[in-house]
């Protein structure tokens, strides 16, 4: 187990920014998770449970414990994949398809470590993961106990979980247990996927070409951390009732919209960004990017301060011109 003080976090945040915490604890095993959430009932100080640092942006240094889950592995039974709440979450898409394990592939590419999917829920092209998870593995950090945990008792929508809301800092988890089809089902009818096959004349694709696929397609329009500091999608896309997209489609034919029921559409934050004149620009060290307006990037010596203020910039001109106010996807600290 890592326990260390004074610990700089640039390694753990995509967006790179170099803040602080006192003190850094890191577990490898389920027995380390236990001996970590007793120090942290024992030490009485605030902590946060941080995952790959994908989906976090720091303002300041943290006057308290970061929590960090380090443990590996998987283990395949039947159609069911264990895997350890430290690894890296396309590394599981990887193994999962070279094992004949499908339902995973529209989630290629996406950063961060297994134990934020569940957290998260993360989503993709069609398919949230919601979808393949079928227990959380956990330790209680009040009691120690382990704790096994049902996709349904999750309570997971679209980037909510009881992990983030009424569950938050409850439990350090150690692994997810995710239950995949034995039999390939592509899912293409979701963003730009069917015309990127046919630029490359393939129409029926494999679990393996529809993964690169979409590897392709997010490379494109997501830039690389290690060359420009983001957090991928930086905003939610919000749901809006049907009488709400209704007026705002008669105002802007040909806005682009997912239907999530007969009372509901979803409409593309990064579509309504980019109508307000982001793309591309900045304030200050902080930008949009220039393919992709749903992403804030750091442009050199950014700090979480700079881009907040970027961030409340866009929401305001959002919430001005469309009547909705989009929120961070991101875990602001």
């Amino acid at each position: 187990m890592k326990d260390l003080r004074d610990y700089s976090l640039l390694a753990h945040n995509t967006f790179g920014i170099d803040a602080k915490c006192s003190r850094f604890l890191e577990y490898e095993n389920t027995q380390e998770a236990q001996q970590v959430a007793q120090l942290l009932r024992e030490s009485g100080q605030p902590y946060v449970i941080i995952g790959g640092g994908s989906n976090l942006l720091l303002t300041r240094d943290f006057p308290g414990i970061v929590v960090h889950s380090a443990m590996k592995g998987w283990d395949i039974a039947g159609c069911r994949m264990a895997c350890g709440s430290g690894e890296t979450w396309d590394d599981i898409v990887d193994v999962s398809l070279r094992n004949g394990l499908y339902g995973a592939e529209n989630l290629s590419l996406i950063p961060g470590d297994v134990g934020a999917s569940a957290v998260q829920n993360i989503g993709a092209y069609g398919v949230e993961v919601k979808d393949l998870i079928a227990e959380v593995h956990a330790v209680e950090i009040a009691t120690g106990r382990l704790c096994l945990i049902s996709c349904e008792d999750c309570q997971y929508g679209y980037r909510q979980s009881r992990f983030k809301n009424d569950w938050k800092n409850r439990f350090l988890i150690t692994m997810v247990v995710y239950e995949f089809e034995p039999v390939f089902q592509p899912r293409l009818d979701y963003g730009n996927i069917r015309s990127e096959l046919e630029r490359q004349g393939i129409s029926q694709p494999t679990a393996q070409q529809l993964r690169q696929v979409i590897i392709d397609i997010r490379r494109t329009k997501l830039p690389d951390p290690q060359e420009l500091g983001n957090a991928g999608s930086f905003f939610m896309n919000p749901v809006v009732p049907r009488q709400q997209y209704d007026t705002l489609a008669a105002q802007y034919p040909g806005m682009p919209h997912y239907t999530v029921d007969e009372d509901h559409e979803k409409i593309p934050a990064g579509w309504m960004i980019d109508q307000c004149g982001w793309k591309g620009r900045s304030l200050g060290p902080a930008g949009v990017h220039d393919r992709q307006a749903l992403v804030l990037v750091n442009r050199g010596g950014a700090t979480g301060t700079d881009v907040v203020r970027l961030c409340q910039a866009i929401q305001h001109d959002v919430q001005q011109r469309f009547g909705i106010l989009i929120h961070p996807e991101v875990n602001i600290i």
